[in-house]
């Protein structure tokens, strides 16, 4: 497996493999996660495969259940929006607070954050450009300083950070994110609430031609990443079972075998 950022520890890089596959659709909502199967495909021990799934569970993209392991969380696209929906007015809130309470040192942190994402943008790096845009928006969501509201809000952008990822794979997105960036910036600088809210609320929700864009993003990236794929869990599952088949098979022809036997011992 490729490394995505060195930064990142391999539990987090697999966690973001794996995030990919699924909002990309080349492992389906209600497809099975089996940790042997994804230690195999990335060549990698159960522990970080394991410390992915437990990641991914929590921002409700995977489903751990007991008995039945893992699987791919069902999220529709009305679901999506309505994501999206609460996640701009959170977003807008930590603006409105932020824009009376950071302070002066917070306000240059945000600064720096911001133009380090113009740096990106003007390499063309969507992937670093989508790292240094999240610690932007986590920099608004501290600077509200409500401890409450910024948990809120990083619960649910963890939720959405595939789907907010994908957005920036659509042409023209890193410029135009970047412009929505100023304006936040500059409202918040002014001390304008109000502005700042409404600002950072566009900037983050989803309606009209843009979800339009990031439908037609994860539909090529599905149809791409299915094409590339290795084996489907399904199929991998399939030849399991026929091997355990063909290993019952030859059991019977070997004859009964006793308690100790069938237990595995």
């Amino acid at each position: 497996m490729q490394p995505m950022d060195k930064s990142l520890s391999l539990a987090e890089q697999l966690r973001e493999h794996i995030e990919e596959t699924i909002v990309t659709g080349a492992l389906p909502p209600g497809a099975p996660l089996d940790e042997a199967e994804l230690s195999q495909r990335y060549q990698v021990s159960r522990t970080p495969v394991r410390e992915a799934l437990l990641q991914l569970a929590a921002t409700g993209l995977v489903d751990l259940r007991h008995r039945r392991g893992a699987t791919v969380a069902e999220l529709g696209a009305q679901r999506l929006i309505e994501m999206f929906e609460v996640m701009a007015e959170y977003e807008a809130m930590c603006a409105r607070h932020a824009a009376r309470r950071m302070s002066d040192a917070e306000r240059a942190e945000l600064l720096q954050a911001h133009r380090a994402c113009e740096a990106a943008r003007n390499d063309g790096d969507a992937d670093r450009y989508y790292h240094l845009n999240e610690r932007f928006h986590h920099l608004i969501y501290a600077g509200s300083h409500n401890e409450f509201l910024c948990e809120q809000a990083l619960a649910l952008s963890r939720r959405l950070r595939p789907y907010r990822r994908l957005q920036l794979r659509v042409k023209g997105r890193l410029g135009a994110s970047l412009a929505e960036h100023q304006a936040v910036v500059d409202a918040l600088f002014a001390g304008e609430g109000d502005r700042a809210a409404q600002a950072l609320r566009s900037h983050v929700l989803v309606q009209g031609e843009r979800f339009g864009d990031l439908m037609a993003v994860l539909a090529h990236w599905s149809a791409s990443t299915r094409a590339a794929a290795p084996a489907a869990p399904a199929a991998a599952a399939a030849q399991r079972a026929g091997g355990k088949a063909r290993k019952g098979d030859a059991a019977s022809r070997a004859g009964p075998r006793g308690p100790a036997q069938a237990a595995g011992a």
